[in-house]
């Protein structure tokens, strides 16, 4: 009874996931199976050879008139009336299926999810965005004017709609599941953004994302403070609150406008001027300077405006007698052509782009 009842339910999974193969391949197996079985029953009930079993098979089928290859027995016709109204009601039911396919459009939809697997499959280092709500599809946007590669998951059918318009890969699915997180590319993942609108969820996207992925980046969304611990304990590098974040941006443009404006406008690329996060490398030239004997200033045009050593701390406006070593993070405002000349001292054989990743989901 307990293997019944798990056919049943792998049964019922199956047809859920894949419905319209589903019906296509039952249709195809009764189809067969009654081919199959006429053949075998003329040559063993009329004793005829398999080439006029098979014949007469395929005229019967096909119902197109075609005199008999031979006369038959009462047992014989039993057969053959058990075959007609078996097999014209199985292909009658698998030609209506194809032709749901074929008038729906939904071939087109599935050689278009093939597709998209396709090119998920040869992502690398790829953002995973889980939800395209008021938040997901600001992060979309800038991500995309980035320019780096990315997954959605949603399971909205509008929002779904609305992504692949765009040419955004999007994977359908409620992104709680390990299976949607997986198909998503999210073992080759660099980062993940879980920006549903319930905590509960992206809690639960958080710890499976973790556990399947150590090394992932992971950036949280949450509405509650009270929920901040628990999606840090979940793992999340970082966690947001989206309307905090809003109420203090409206407050800094009245009480600091000019510089609420400056950041905004360095942020979207609308002035001459960029703010990047440089890693030092342990093999960087600049390893063991001081700031002051660095060049930086000289060579690059470039401040830096803070210092984030390997245990965290942060040193704002670092002094002429500080320091560089390998591991800090140097965070350099000057004109945008003159960052990658930086970078290439910083961290030799990186891309600038992908040592920027977290700087461009926090603005």
């Amino acid at each position: 009874m307990g293997l019944v009842k798990r056919l049943g339910a792998w049964r019922l999974r199956q047809r859920t996931r894949h419905a319209v193969s589903w019906s296509l391949g039952v249709g195809s197996a009764i189809f067969a199976c009654i081919i199959v079985s006429g053949v075998i029953g003329y040559m063993t009930i009329e004793g005829w050879g398999f080439i006029d079993s098979f014949y007469m098979v395929v005229i019967t089928l096909s119902t197109v008139g075609f005199m008999e290859v031979q006369p038959l027995s009462k047992a014989g016709r039993i057969m053959t009336a058990a075959m007609i109204l078996g097999g014209v009601g199985s292909f009658a039911y698998l030609m209506g299926t194809m032709s749901q396919v074929i008038i729906e459009g939904r071939l087109q939809h599935i050689w278009g999810k093939r597709r998209v697997s396709k090119l998920i499959k040869g992502l690398r280092d790829h953002f995973i965005i889980c939800g395209y709500g008021r938040i997901g599809s600001v992060v979309v946007e800038e991500i995309e004017k980035a320019g780096h590669p990315m997954v959605v998951i949603e399971k909205d059918p509008e929002a779904l709609m609305a992504l692949e318009n765009r040419g955004v890969l999007v994977v359908s699915g409620d992104a709680t599941m390990d299976e949607v997180l997986l198909s998503a590319g999210l073992e080759r993942a660099r980062c993940l953004i879980t920006a549903l609108s319930q905590d509960a969820a992206n809690v639960f996207v958080t710890l499976t994302a973790r556990q399947l992925n150590p090394g992932l980046t992971i950036v949280a969304r949450t509405d509650t403070e009270s929920h901040i611990s628990r999606l840090e304990r979940a793992g999340a590098d970082r966690v947001v609150m989206p309307y905090n974040i809003g109420g203090l941006r409206m407050a800094q443009s009245v009480l600091r406008p000019t510089v609420t404006n400056l950041l905004d406008l360095a942020g979207r690329g609308d002035i001459d001027l960029q703010m990047e996060e440089l890693p030092v490398a342990p093999d960087s030239e600049l390893v063991g300077k001081l700031v002051r004997d660095s060049g930086i200033r000289a060579n690059f045009d470039v401040i830096i405006v803070c210092i984030k050593s390997t245990d965290g701390k942060m040193l704002f406006n670092p002094g002429p007698g500080i320091e560089i070593k390998a591991g800090d993070l140097l965070v350099a405002l000057g004109k945008p052509e003159n960052m990658p000349g930086l970078q290439a001292v910083c961290s030799p054989g990186r891309d600038l782009a992908s040592d920027n990743t977290k700087r461009e989901i926090e603005t």
